[in-house]
């Protein structure tokens, strides 16, 4: 994943979290990982399934593009 789009994915998921008011911890559990994951995620330092990806699409009821889209 190119560090341009991975920045764009890591600010999104942030973006939507703390819309929905959840703490990291909050989304760790609802996604089966570790707290530590949903921070480097969220900090663009590591890549992101498409599991995870698409279940995190499906947790905020949006389009999975949608969290690709600036």
């Amino acid at each position: 994943m190119s560090q341009e789009i991975r920045k764009i994915l890591a600010t999104n998921i942030e973006k939507y979290r703390t819309s929905k008011k959840l703490s990291r911890e909050e989304l760790s559990l609802i996604l089966g990982v570790d707290n530590s994951y949903i921070s480097k995620l969220e900090k663009g330092r590591i890549n992101i399934t498409i599991d995870k990806i698409e279940q995190l699409a499906n947790y905020f009821k949006i389009d999975t593009y949608k969290l690709f889209k600036n």
